[in-house]
């Protein structure tokens, strides 16, 4: 099972499963993972990119460790709807990870996700230096909190906003 739909996640996180969120990155890769409720995204330490294979074993333990049902994969798509090198990559990403694991993959448009978050913190009046250490776990716990907001919005059956 690679790639679903958000529609298709109840399914899949039932048995007090967990919800996580990645935000891929050159150097890291942003984590946040679900409460078992599905109300609320909580950042995770950052996995400093190496080489795939260890980059994968990381992050696999880390997400078996949290009970994790499925992940949500930011998707950064171009203001005009394409998708360039960016995104290109988070899919390969995504197809390299199916390959190791069962677990279930859902892609979300994350536009704006890291802007949205760096606005936050630099409000927060958090350092160059700190944001930066912040700033990735911070756009995963984002990229997961719209996906947990959407699922709500699905299971009350009103419309997504």
């Amino acid at each position: 099972m690679a790639v679903i739909a958000v529609t298709d996640l109840p399914a899949t996180l039932d048995g007090g499963k967990t919800l996580a969120g990645l935000d891929l990155g050159e150097k890291t890769i942003g984590v946040a993972v679900s409460d078992r409720s599905l109300s609320f995204a909580h950042p995770r330490p950052v996995i400093l990119r190496k080489k795939f294979s260890l980059d994968a074993a990381a992050l696999l333990a880390l997400l078996a460790k949290d009970n994790v049902g499925a992940v949500a994969m930011g998707l950064p798509i171009n203001m005009d709807g394409s998708e360039g090198p960016r995104a290109q990559a988070s899919r390969a990403f995504v197809r390299n990870m199916a390959r190791m694991t069962d677990l279930p993959f859902v892609f979300w448009d994350e536009r704006l996700s890291t802007v949205a978050v760096e606005r936050t913190l630099i409000e927060m009046d958090f350092s160059r230096k700190k944001r930066a250490g912040k700033i990735d776990s911070a756009a995963a716990a984002f990229i997961l909190q719209g996906v947990l907001d959407r699922l709500h919005a699905l299971g009350e059956g009103s419309a997504p906003k």
